[in-house]
């Protein structure tokens, strides 16, 4: 009867929480809390590894010593006979020329949500010192974690290697040619809390208040008065500009999962970027916003005149009717485009702009 009960309750909060979510209203500025931040603990995770690549044409690693060391190493572990010198070593003599043999860094990538022994990953693999990796093979390399000091081995990595057409042939790529040998879990809760990460492009202060206020007034409608534990702040706290802390409902701690996916889809009201200028130089794009001014200025370029917030120019960019509103840069990128001036002449007008303190808006050059 118990379960019975408890099962009620929860599906009843979560049509309640849904019908809630639904409406609230959402704009063109307002997004889904899950298409602006992350947990915390769902990071992805680097594998590295130094690995021997065989079956080179010739562009080895020719006279190197730590190849020669790795390869008879190799060798003596699959049971090759290999020479000793009077001191028990290895003689390296043998392997010294072996020219078709290269040492090279590996590297694999752990989603956030976490890997499961079995799991296969994508591998990279960058020479060290050879010419080319063309037509080589990975033989089979142990992976370990981003800290030295953990000598676990979370994947094997081995298989032929694919060089790119147009890349540089001493990098190359094996596909799903890392096996998971070792689980690593993406934890994502701890003491019955959970931690926001905002993206980097939503991060400030005042997104963070706006999430941690939608979360704290869906709670209040859903769950009631919060917690004793947080109760002068409510079940959602912002720590920073890229921090939320959320405490779990007792309700939901069994089943931590639900409460979450509803979280997600809370609409955030976001602060409007209309006041920014992206510029990305390699591929001359430039996106403007739509609130993004210039002072009143008289811009020279080459052969070209244009006056800015006045009245007496040869090209105006405000709309006319009142002079002493500042101009929009979309205006003048309009008058420009107008007369035929190259991207790359708008993005030096823009920078010198912003050099002289006359566009106000940020700007940010990818």
């Amino acid at each position: 009867m118990k379960r019975s009960f408890f099962f009620l309750a929860m599906v009843a909060v979560a049509i309640v929480t849904l019908l809630v979510i639904a409406a609230q209203p959402v704009n063109a500025a307002g997004m889904k809390l899950g298409d602006m931040c992350r947990l915390k603990g769902q990071e992805t995770n680097t594998l590295q590894g130094l690995g021997l690549v065989v079956g080179l044409r010739g562009t080895g690693d020719s006279g190197a010593g730590p190849t020669s060391r790795s390869l008879a190493r190799m060798m003596q572990m699959m049971g090759g006979s290999m020479a000793v010198d009077r001191l028990g070593q290895l003689d390296l003599d043998d392997v010294a020329d072996a020219k078709n043999v290269a040492l090279v860094f590996v590297t694999a990538t752990i989603p956030a949500v976490g890997s499961q022994p079995g799991d296969m990953l994508d591998v990279s693999v960058n020479a060290i010192n050879a010419k080319s990796l063309e037509g080589g093979t990975l033989m089979l390399t142990p992976m370990l974690g981003p800290r030295g000091n953990d000598p676990t081995v979370y994947a094997m990595a081995q298989g032929a290697l694919s060089v790119s057409l147009d890349g540089p042939v001493t990098t190359a790529t094996i596909q799903g040619g890392g096996k998971m040998e070792t689980a690593v879990e993406a934890e994502f809760q701890q003491s019955g809390k959970i931690t926001l990460v905002l993206d980097r492009d939503f991060a400030s202060f005042d997104t963070a208040q706006r999430v941690e206020e939608a979360i704290n007034n869906l709670q209040s409608l859903t769950l009631g008065s919060p917690s004793s534990e947080m109760a002068n702040q409510g079940n959602a706290r912002a720590i920073d500009q890229l921090h939320i802390e959320v405490l779990i409902p007792p309700l939901y701690r069994p089943n931590p999962i639900k409460f979450i996916s509803m979280l997600l889809l809370i609409p955030i009201q976001v602060e409007s970027r209309s006041n920014r200028v992206v510029i990305n130089e390699r591929e001359g794009v430039v996106v403007i916003g739509k609130d993004v001014e210039v002072a009143p200025v008289l811009i020279t370029h080459r052969n070209l005149r244009i006056e800015a917030g006045g009245n007496r120019g040869l090209v105006q960019v405000n709309d006319g009717t009142n002079p002493q509103v500042n101009a929009k840069l979309k205006n003048l990128a309009d008058a420009l485009n107008a007369l035929d001036v190259p991207t790359e002449d708008l993005i030096a007008i823009i920078k010198t702009l912003k050099r002289k303190g006359d566009l106000y808006g940020e700007v940010v050059f990818q």
